[in-house]
């Protein structure tokens, strides 16, 4: 059994997502961040040194990192989602959307978080910041608007790690669908699948 520690309000809904999208059973245990702080559990530090989610406990190991829990999740279960090196174009970008969401694109918009909720002591990046995000997310708008999900013409596990980060696009750096039209595309496809909708319902804060 896949065990899958999930966090509220966390990337952890992405492992979720592709265990719906696999249709591979699997064990949901809850967390709950600290009301006042937003942190994490301190408690969780005794599966992982960081206490960082998700994490995922499977074949007597502790996974932690989205990007490489996919990995292993599609390596044992579901190679289909990860396109054949033989579909080079698609295969190339697929990988680099799986090392951009966090790699690239994450850090920006939590610099923009960190920033904005400094106030007038983030003036002196505040335009940096600005500059970079917004940088960020034209390529990404333009890259969308080249096929129907983010590596081609099939759905694959780069859009299931990039949805985050897009969904926080959305809810932090002004994305809308009269700025960012490819963009609020493709989110609302990868939205529309009945896997994400049933990973939403499963994660759902229980109280």
């Amino acid at each position: 059994m896949i065990r899958v520690h999930h966090l509220n309000i966390s990337r952890s809904l992405r492992v979720i997502w592709l265990l719906e999208e696999m249709g591979v059973p699997y064990e949901l245990v809850r967390h709950r961040r600290d009301k006042k702080t937003m942190r994490a559990p301190l408690a969780l530090r005794d599966l992982h040194p960081l206490g960082k989610l998700p994490l995922v406990e499977v074949g007597g190991k502790v996974l932690a990192e989205t990007g490489l829990i996919i990995e292993y999740l599609l390596a044992h279960h579901a190679p289909h989602l990860a396109p054949a090196a033989t579909d080079a174009d698609a295969h190339w970008r697929y990988r680099y959307w799986m090392h951009y969401a966090e790699g690239s694109l994450m850090p920006q918009l939590l610099l923009k978080l960190i920033a904005d909720k400094m106030g007038l002591l983030a003036l002196p990046i505040r335009g940096m910041v600005k500059e970079q995000v917004k940088l960020h997310l034209d390529y990404v708008e333009k890259e969308a608007g080249r096929s129907p999900w983010l590596a081609g013409n099939e759905f694959s596990a780069a859009d299931i790690m990039m949805s985050f980060p897009l969904e926080v696009s959305v809810m932090r750096a002004g994305v809308t669908a009269a700025t960012h039209p490819n963009i609020t595309r493709v989110l609302s496809a990868m939205q529309a699948r009945p896997a994400y909708q049933r990973a939403v319902a499963q994660a759902a804060d229980k109280g």
